[in-house]
């Protein structure tokens, strides 16, 4: 497959001056988070890079961060919707889950990874190819490019709240996304589950309507959150396992080299995004760390992973065998 990409781009390469004179293809990539500062806008930035330099400039990519456009639930409605606002998303593995993506739940169950070694096993292996072609095989209008990840996700506690160990969870109200799994296990650590829109997140912990939420380092940090929740439980309940998707009206504005192009430029990425992260995090953990971030070390993990197996158990459903696979794959 990697030959037959290299053929196909070669020729695009060789097709320049002719691309060149034509209108480059602008397709829109939407972030919710800031591109500034955080890993998901690195890899923005470098699928930019690699997508207009492997396509001669025959395709250029507009990247929209902050969540100008959307949140990541409102993205994928639109283009559910054929909305056509958006061509290309990074989004959450697990977000597809409420379209009827079985698989992409497993990526969001709570330890199913035990260290990013681990995930990248997965994101490097045939599997991950079968859970990037899920949509398509239900009959959703997009395609997944490729994986990534942007750290672990860890809770985060308002300023004035003493939390520092699992006992202290009990009966906060944490911000959850609209997401079974992640709701199943705020309650198994027995806490509130509160649906907030993530735009509305920092108002939600400013305000008291939610005492805490969960996050990847880099956005914790990213989104001021620490201004607001100054406490940082590094528990790494869930990898932030990400894809980048193209919607079937983006694929369809390109040729079948500037289609090439795109996987070729997702391939980099995701290797792109293996090098850069764990120094990216460490970085951004040393800056809160400096600021006076109130970091919260979790030394033994065993009564969280305790506390969220009933929610595992209730969301593997029929793909019992390929969680199995996964969790082999450390």
């Amino acid at each position: 497959m990697k030959k037959i990409l290299a053929l196909v781009l070669a020729l695009s390469m060789l097709l320049g001056c002719t691309a060149a004179l034509a209108e480059p293809v602008t397709l829109v990539y939407s972030e919710v988070n800031p591109i500034e500062g955080t890993i998901v806008g690195k890899i923005a930035m470098f699928f930019k890079e690699k997508v207009e330099e492997l396509s001669g400039g025959s395709v250029i990519i507009d990247v929209q961060g902050s969540g100008v456009l959307g949140t990541e639930a409102q993205i994928l409605d639109g283009i559910m919707m054929d909305a056509g606002t958006v061509d290309i998303s990074r989004i959450s593995a697990f977000a597809l889950t409420s379209y009827g993506c079985k698989k992409a739940t497993l990526l969001s169950l709570p330890f199913v990874f035990e260290n990013r070694a681990h995930f990248w096993n997965f994101a490097n292996s045939e599997l991950a190819a079968e859970f990037l072609a899920e949509p398509q095989a239900i009959g959703l209008p997009l395609r997944g490019i490729c994986y990534g990840e942007e750290g672990f996700r860890h809770f985060f506690f308002k300023t004035d709240l003493p939390v520092a160990g699992i006992e202290d969870l009990k009966g906060l109200k944490i911000r959850v996304s609209e997401d079974p799994v992640m709701t199943g296990m705020v309650k198994g650590l027995g806490a509130y589950p509160t649906t907030v829109s993530f735009t509305e997140l920092y108002s939600a912990l400013q305000s008291g309507v939610v005492d805490g939420a969960e996050q990847p380092i880099a956005n914790y940090k990213s989104n001021a959150f620490p201004e607001v929740a100054n406490t940082l439980l590094l528990d790494g309940h869930t990898l932030g396992a990400i894809q980048i998707v193209i919607t079937d009206m983006g694929w369809e504005k390109l040729d079948e080299t500037q289609q090439a192009a795109i996987l070729e430029a997702g391939r980099l990425t995701q290797a792109y995004n293996a090098e850069i992260v764990e120094a990216a995090e460490a970085e951004v953990l040393e800056a809160l760390k400096a600021e006076g971030c109130n970091i919260v070390e979790v030394t033994d993990k065993a009564p969280y992973m305790e506390a969220c197996k009933p929610v595992v158990e209730a969301n593997i459903g029929d793909l019992a065998a390929v969680y199995e696979t996964i969790v082999g794959l450390k």
